[in-house]
C-alpha cells in the first residue's frame, strides 16, 4: 500500500525550532518527526512514500533523498499552506489506489495497523484512528459522530457545540475517491480546504468510514512542550525496552 505524508508546513508555533527548518524536520528523541513517520509507514508496508512539501523543503529532499530503508520517495509541491484538502491534493497523480495517510507532525505509539488492516476489507472505503478528549478540547479538532457499528456519520471540524467527544488523529487510510472528495471542498471559514469537510462529502455520498479507536497514544507536535512530552515518552519506552 502507498503512504502520503504531509510535511509542507511551516509550524509557526514551534518556533524557534522552525526558523531554519521545516516542522517535520524537527528532532524528537534524537531523530526528525519525519523519520518517526517513515518508520512506521515502512513497518505497516508501505511500499512507495509520497512527500507532501513546502516550507524549506530542500531540508526535507536534501536529508531523505529518494528513498527511505529501500522505499522510494516522491514529492510534491504544495505552494500555499490552504489546509489538508489542499495539500492531499497534491499527491494525486502519484497515487494509483488504497493508501495510508499521515500527518508528518505527528508522533504514534498506537494501533495504526488496525486501521490499515480495516481499509483491506471490502465493507470499508476508508477507515481512521480516533480517539476521546474530554468535552471542553473537542472543539479543537475535527470532531466525529459514530453510530453503533462504529461507522462515522458526520465530521465537523472545531464546532463550537461537539457531537461527541470523538476526534480524528493524524492517521487514515483511504481509497482515491478521496481526491474527487477534495476538488469539491469549499473554503471553510477560516480559509482552508478542510480534509474533515472532504471527508464528510465521502459519508454524504454512501461511502463507508470506520471509525477505530486508538489503542496507545500519539502527540501532535505542535508547540515546544509537545515536542519535549514526546520525547519523554519515546524515552521512558526506549529505557523499559533495554531494562
Amino acid at each position: 500500500m502507498q503512504a502520503v505524508v504531509l510535511a509542507a508546513g511551516e509550524g509557526t508555533r514551534l518556533r524557534p525550532l522552525t526558523e531554519d527548518k521545516p516542522k517535520g524536520m524537527v528532532e524528537v528523541a534524537g531523530k526528525p518527526i519525519l523519520t518517526h513517520c517513515f518508520e512506521q509507514l515502512v513497518e505497516l508496508g508501505a511500499d512507495k512514500l509520497v512527500v507532501i512539501v513546502g516550507y524549506k523543503k530542500q531540508n526535507i529532499i536534501s536529508h531523505y533523498g529518494d528513498e527511505f530503508e529501500g522505499i522510494p520517495i516522491t514529492y510534491a509541491h504544495q505552494r500555499e499552506q490552504n489546509g489538508l484538502a489542499h495539500a492531499l491534493l497534491k499527491a494525486e497523480e502519484h497515487v494509483e489506489d488504497d493508501f495510508m495517510l499521515m500527518l508528518g507532525d505527528n508522533i504514534f505509539q498506537a494501533n495504526l495497523g488496525d486501521v490499515v488492516n480495516r481499509q483491506q476489507e471490502d465493507r470499508a472505503d476508508a477507515a481512521f484512528l480516533v480517539e476521546e478528549v474530554p468535552y471542553e478540547e473537542a472543539s479543537r479538532y475535527g470532531v466525529c459522530d459514530t453510530n453503533d457499528y462504529g461507522e462515522i456519520q458526520e465530521v465537523v471540524e472545531k464546532p463550537d457545540d461537539p457531537p461527541s467527544n470523538l476526534v480524528m488523529t493524524g492517521f487514515y487510510t483511504f481509497s482515491p475517491a478521496i481526491f474527487h472528495a477534495c476538488k469539491l471542498v469549499q473554503p471553510s471559514d477560516r480559509g482552508e480546504y478542510e480534509l474533515s469537510d472532504a471527508i464528510d462529502l465521502l459519508i454524504q455520498s454512501g461511502r463507508t468510514i470506520d471509525a477505530i479507536p486508538m489503542d496507545g497514544w500519539r502527540i501532535d507536535v505542535g508547540y515546544p512542550e509537545d515536542r519535549e512530552e514526546a520525547e519523554e515518552r519515546l524515552n521512558a519506552k526506549r529505557d523499559q525496552a533495554t531494562s
